[in-house]
């Protein structure tokens, strides 16, 4: 069974080398050679990680003449970036909640110490007491 597209980006992204290409590519096309160039790997390895990232979707491979320049395919990130956005958004209406009931309380008011119920259940599950 394929992995949905979102899946795919992620998996590609978990790479550092692949990260790094996709760094590289924001800033302008680049061929494989170009691409291999700081690494202390072949081309052929490069080429495995450039598949990956096609198959995402992350990249596309266009001929130029005699050149074959990698190009980063910036739409898959709007993907990301929704993903992403969703779950910021409900982190941030937890967040503002939390503060909304941290303003309520007073400030003057002295913690309680843990009931002896609430230390042992702080133990290790396997101790006993």
């Amino acid at each position: 069974m394929a992995a949905d597209p979102l899946s795919r980006v992620f998996s590609a992204l978990a790479d550092p080398t692949r990260r790094d290409m996709v760094a590289r590519l924001a800033a302008a096309d680049a061929t494989v050679n170009e691409l291999a160039e700081p690494y202390d790997v072949t081309v052929q390895a490069v080429s495995k990680h450039l598949k990956v990232l096609e198959d995402a979707g992350l990249v596309s491979r266009t001929r130029e003449a005699q050149r074959r320049p990698v190009h980063l395919e910036a739409e898959v990130f709007d993907l990301m970036t929704k993903w992403i956005e969703r779950y910021r958004r409900e982190a941030e209406e937890r967040y503002r909640r939390l503060d909304d009931v941290l303003r309520t309380m007073p400030d003057d008011v002295e913690p309680m110490p843990p009931s002896p119920r609430q230390e042992g259940e702080s133990r290790d599950h396997h101790e006993r007491p």
